[in-house]
């Protein structure tokens, strides 16, 4: 007999577990985290919380404290290169280049029409309290989760999970037996004990990041920068040079008072290892004395890209960093782990109640992996990418500080030889750095393919850009468009309505039979579905801006279905024969009860054709 008996055991409290916690806890699901620290992350490290997050923060009501600690908008437009920070040469400090990063402080119209919430920046080190305080605030039980409780084995049953936990603070040992666990633990404990490796390259680069308290306002330019990448002549190259981050946390842009710098070493280097001569290297680098800084942690760290081999095994599922380790370049990281645990929730919640068949967990190894496997991939491209950035420079870190003066001489000065040429040369290798500025099919607009989507038979999905540009669509497996509608005079997001874990039937104006349907299957099963019809006339929801009507996709008595992490599930064009036998059939194979439904049943036209 185990100590405890729990439906779920998350195993780590760090972003993604702890955001897991409020997705259960927000679906009614009784569920114990453990973590074996005694605190939330010491260290800034991950900060950028891309749209689809904010979203799902919305969702779980934490959204408005993020926001409030968040980088203001007008600090976090852009990122710059600059030559270093201070030095002796006359162009010392001077920008090289400018980019709008994430959608420019929500001023680019893709990112405004994509979604509700804006990509807000708060380092994980400011971050996690405020999740760790949310989490506590929405789990039913006040001993639901317990920090410096360490997992110290795991032992798979043959239904469910038996898991070993210390509770440091008293140095006593317990058990739990848990239906599901969620592996949120880094890849510390629980993948090495069910043996489930990771792939991928594990050595791309050394770094260490610092992070100090600084004054740098009399240097830094730009106050709409969040990232600077510190292209220093002197050290040739820009990872070489480091990348300064604003930490904030009550100033941002050149007045933030707290800073991150990221250097790279070469592999195993010792120096690396000692904390002085990283610092001494810092002050080097950002061309400051040390009295200026008040350094807080020195954190040597590897740069990676790996996936596990497996995202389930048994009856533990394995989210986040345990799952998958990035390069930061792009802020995929945690991102990727939270909207892990958003996929999954949903999911575990229907199966304990006994609405949905076991296979529908399968579909989140078959949803997430290949998902997570491009975060890490579009990551790792963009890490290397910089490198040709200094190649347009023509920058060496054999070259002599004097030849690579004059090699960033002609981007200011005009006359110099080929000046112009040049600028431009530096303007297109910079313009490639939108794989990760504005990654925005990758960071929001990727898709999903498994038994828990019901294809159409629409031709597939060819994008423009695949990593730049998000294209809305309500083809089974991509994510809901967003709209606004208004009802009763007063304006909602369309994708809001799945808050909870609802369904959402969505049918078009004439589409009645439909909400009938829904509305009688919801209470026949005791699901959680919202039906509406959206449109304008005699609609249930008012599409005054006709957002709506441009991407809906189906025609006026044609049907979307909205699985609850706002993936589009199933598609009708138009009305069937018998909305209720579809809708029953359609939620079977969803919800895994029946066989995958074969497209050939139902073929869509192109979208173009179906409005």
């Amino acid at each position: 007999m185990a100590d405890i008996e729990v439906p779920v055991l998350i195993i780590g409290g760090g972003g993604a577990g702890l955001s897991a916690s409020m997705n259960l806890s927000k679906l009614g699901v009784d569920h114990l985290l453990v973590s074996s620290l005694p605190y939330t992350s010491k260290l800034p490290k991950a900060h950028v919380l891309n749209q689809r997050t904010m979203e799902i923060f919305e969702e779980t009501g934490v959204a408005p404290e993020i926001e409030k600690r968040s980088t203001p908008a007008e600090n976090m437009k852009a990122t710059g290169w600059y030559a270093g920070l201070v030095g002796d040469h006359e162009y010392s400090g001077r920008r090289l280049g400018h980019l709008e990063v994430w959608g420019g402080g929500y001023t680019d119209p893709d990112y405004i029409a994509a979604s509700a919430k804006r990509t807000c920046n708060l380092p994980q080190i400011r971050l996690e309290p405020l999740l760790l305080d949310h989490a506590r605030r929405l789990h039913p039980d006040p001993d639901g989760i317990r920090f410096n409780h360490e997992v110290t084995h795991v032992e798979l049953l043959e239904e469910g999970v038996l898991a070993t936990v210390l509770d440091k603070d008293t140095d006593t040992v317990y058990t739990v037996k848990a239906r599901y666990a969620i592996a949120a633990d880094r890849g510390r404990t629980v993948c090495p004990a069910l043996g489930v490796g990771m792939t991928g390259p594990t050595d791309l680069m050394m770094m260490v990041s610092v992070h100090f308290s600084a004054d740098l306002s009399q240097w830094a330019l730009d106050d709409d920068v969040l990232i600077r990448w510190l292209v220093n002549p002197e050290f040739g190259g820009s990872w070489s040079s480091g990348v300064l981050v604003a930490m904030g946390p009550e100033h941002w842009g050149t007045k933030s008072e707290e800073w991150v710098v990221h250097l790279d070493y070469a592999t195993h280097d010792a120096d690396a290892l000692q904390d002085d001569l990283v610092v001494e290297r810092l002050c080097t680098v950002l061309g400051v004395e040390r009295s200026a800084l008040e350094i807080h942690k020195v954190s040597p760290w590897i740069m990676e890209g790996v996936v596990a081999e497996r995202f389930r095994a048994g009856d533990v599922f394995i989210i986040g960093d345990a799952a998958h380790r990035h390069p930061p370049t792009g802020g995929l990281g945690l991102n990727s782990a939270i909207h892990d645990g958003y996929n999954l929730a949903w999911k575990l919640a229907l199966v304990l109640e006994g609405r949905a068949g076991d296979s529908l967990l399968d579909t989140y190894e078959a949803e997430r992996k290949p998902v997570d496997q491009d975060n890490v991939n579009a990551a790792v491209a963009s890490a290397m990418n910089h490198f040709t950035i200094d190649k347009a420079l023509n920058l060496s870190a054999e070259a002599t500080p004097a030849a690579n003066w004059a090699e960033l001489e002609p981007i200011w000065d005009d006359s110099k030889p080929n000046a112009a040429e040049k600028r431009h040369a530096l303007n297109r290798a910079i313009g490639t750095q939108t794989m990760e500025f504005r990654h925005h099919n990758v960071e929001f607009g990727y898709r999903y393919d498994s038994a828990a989507i019901v294809s159409d038979g629409s031709p597939d999905y060819v994008p423009i850009d695949s990593v730049r540009l998000y294209e809305p669509s309500t083809k089974p497996g991509h994510p809901l468009p967003h709209a606004f509608v208004e009802k009763s005079n007063e304006r909602f997001a369309l994708s809001s309505l799945v808050d909870g874990g609802h369904f959402l039937v969505l049918a078009g104006e004439d589409g009645h039979d439909w909400v009938e349907a829904a509305e009688q299957l919801a209470a026949d099963r005791g699901l959680r579905i919202k039906a509406h019809t959206v449109g304008l006339e005699g609609s249930d929801f008012v599409d005054v801006r006709m957002a709506w009507m441009k991407n809906r996709g189906i025609g006026s008595n044609g049907v979307i279905i909205v699985r609850p992490d706002r993936y589009v599930a199933y598609r009708s064009i138009d009305a069937v024969p018998d909305a209720a036998e579809e809708l029953n059939a359609v939620f079977d194979s969803i919800l895994g009860l029946s066989a995958p439904l074969s497209p050939s049943r139902k073929v869509a036209q192109p979208d173009a054709a179906a409005v």
